[in-house]
């Protein structure tokens, strides 16, 4: 498997089933988490694997919350994928915007996975590879803004991995 190390910010939903699924199947983790380890509901649990960024917002990114922790875990990693439902791929917040941005700029490769209508496995497995991806960073939205999203990307990535 090419995959080594999967990469997120520790928000509830996306985040956080990303980060859970590499400890669960003994994946390395880790990423850039806000100043204080603050997530909607309360603090990132301890068991991430994360370090606190300076400070929340990049100076190139005054106006967006956490967007130093964002553009970090895109400068760390090999490309990128976005999950999220229908809904919140065709009309991304503020932290998506600027992750796919950053990416763009940084010309990281990354897929946008809608999990209403998800990219076949295969297809996702062909893409890791065809980019020679080590080190994943997985980001989308927050159970709050996207109800069920960790359950469902937590589903998405076990399909995924049993393909490998």
């Amino acid at each position: 498997m090419v995959l080594n190390k999967i990469i997120s910010g520790g928000q509830t939903g996306v985040d956080q089933a990303a980060l859970q699924f590499a400890i669960n199947r003994n994946i390395p983790h880790g990423g850039w988490c806000p100043p204080g380890r603050v997530c909607e509901n309360g603090i990132i649990p301890l068991h991430f694997n994360l370090k606190e960024t300076p400070l929340e917002r990049d100076a190139s990114e005054p106006y967006i919350p956490r967007s130093q922790r964002t553009i970090r875990n895109v400068r760390d990693a090999d490309g990128m994928w976005v999950l999220g439902f229908g809904k919140d791929i065709n009309n991304p917040d503020q932290g998506t915007k600027l992750a796919i941005d950053t990416a763009r700029r940084l010309k990281k490769p990354y897929l946008i996975i809608d999990l209403d209508n998800p990219i076949p496995v295969q297809e996702t497995r062909h893409w890791l590879v065809q980019h020679r991806i080590k080190a994943l960073s997985v980001g989308g939205p927050s159970e709050s803004t996207s109800p069920g999203i960790f359950d469902k990307t937590n589903s998405y990535l076990n399909q995924l991995f049993f393909v490998l």
